[in-house]
């Protein structure tokens, strides 16, 4: 994955224009509440326009109010689905926040699960990650290594181009695990006649490579085109360009590794969950090679993954499911510990009939998610595009909220405590 830029498709981005409908029931009618303007239909359901930044306060001030949050969707989608009139809103004032209730601020909520018990996040240290390497090649001074094969994986009828590209390390010192980067430095020099600056790539493979040798590197690399503002030209990415059509045999600086917030847990019970865009399914690969992958568990005897794993894959199109056959293959093989799910933003619909992005996924299946992330053995990783992540907060904000628990502050609880790692652009 290239971390230098969002190079795939801006729609993918939505999130009801960061303005969200709360439907919620259970408000108490009394003085306060009168003061709202709310128009409550006969079922008891109010519904709530709630700017994105305002969510969690206004889900607490909700919970305040005796209120329970039954659904959250975005503005737009709920217009486009029932008519700009069929349901009745509370007013957002020009500040951009809800409707203002006078009351106090009120003590921050306590966490419990449904059963009424406190819940409380790992407070063990991290997983141990003992002697993870890092920077070992610096810009001044890479390693030379070569490119062993550049392959396509966007099949016919696809969008853009994706390679999957291996590099061989013999010779060097260069060793890295699961998660982590590494940089490229392109030939050349920039507009300013500088030497051009590395950028770095999630990497695609095993900390034993794609040969289960020690000996290679992968990255899967989506070639950068984009309109120029001013003129309108076609732009090619640099670096991006010139890995995509990379020949066998060439050179290729490369320095790193980086990296330490997408490393996979030690624990071989671990459930994982993933969710990536595009090229962001890199370091997802190398999680799962590491999991699945016959040669790879016999290389790693003390490593044989008995836990969960569950990637939520989003693509434009079919032809752009990258690693299409090696990720049904590993479903196939571990039903019972590999789930795989595609949003496929230009063939499925979501409930509203709009596009399938991943975030649409991630809200049709909250609930479950948001049951499997309160378990300590979860960790969660997103990579890909940073705009699905609105959507996603707030899919697990209404999960979340069920259970009178405040997302983001859980999600900063578990972030400290290791189990929330997130890398988009």
């Amino acid at each position: 994955m290239n971390k230098q830029g969002a190079f795939e498709s801006a729609a993918n981005t939505e999130s009801g224009s960061r303005v969200f409908v709360y439907e919620v029931v259970g408000l108490r009618q009394n003085e306060e509440t009168d003061q709202t303007n709310y128009k409550i239909r006969s079922s008891g359901s109010v519904f709530i326009r709630v700017p994105y930044n305002r969510m969690n306060q206004e889900m607490r001030r909700i919970t305040r109010l005796g209120g329970k949050i039954v659904s959250i969707q975005p503005a737009s989608a709920l217009q486009q689905f029932n008519g700009t009139s069929s349901f009745g809103t509370a007013n957002i004032g020009g500040n951009g926040q809800a409707t203002p209730v006078n009351a106090p601020a009120e003590e921050q909520l306590k966490n419990k699960d449904q059963k009424g018990n406190t819940m409380t996040q790992a407070k063990g240290k991290k997983d141990a990650h003992a002697d993870v390497p890092v920077n070992t090649y610096r810009p001044n001074a890479p390693f030379i290594g070569k490119c062993i094969s550049n392959e396509p994986l966007v099949k016919e009828g696809g969008i853009g181009i994706v390679q999957h590209i291996k590099f061989d390390l013999s010779g060097s010192n260069l060793k890295y695990i699961e998660g982590q980067s590494i940089g490229i430095i392109p030939p050349g020099v920039d507009k300013n006649g500088k030497p051009e600056k590395l950028r770095l790539y999630s990497i695609a493979s095993t900390r034993h490579g794609d040969d289960v040798d020690d000996k290679t590197v992968s990255l899967c690399v989506r070639q950068l085109e984009y309109k120029h503002p001013e003129t309108g030209e076609t732009v090619y990415g640099v670096c991006s360009t010139h890995l995509c059509f990379l020949e066998p045999g060439a050179d290729v600086k490369i320095t790193g590794p980086v990296g330490k917030e997408m490393l996979l847990p030690s624990d071989p019970d671990a459930k994982v969950i993933m969710m990536a865009t595009g090229t962001g399914i890199a370091p997802m690969r190398a999680y799962l090679w590491r999991m699945f992958k016959d040669a790879e568990r016999a290389a790693n005897p003390d490593y044989q993954f008995k836990g969960f794993a569950w990637l939520i894959f989003g693509v434009p199109t079919t032809p752009n499911i990258l690693y299409k056959e090696e990720l049904e293959e590993m479903q196939a093989k571990y039903p019972d510990n590999f789930r795989l799910t595609y949003a496929i933003s230009r063939e499925q619909q979501n409930p509203q009939g709009g596009r399938m992005y991943i975030q649409d996924r991630v809200a049709q299946y909250a609930d479950e998610l948001w049951q499997l992330i309160k378990e300590e053995k979860t960790h969660t990783y997103i990579c890909g595009l940073r705009g699905m992540e609105d959507g996603i907060d707030a899919a697990l904000t209404a999960a979340a909220a069920k259970e009178g628990v405040t997302w983001s502050t859980y999600q900063k609880e578990i972030k400290k405590a290791g189990r929330w790692h997130v890398e988009t652009y």
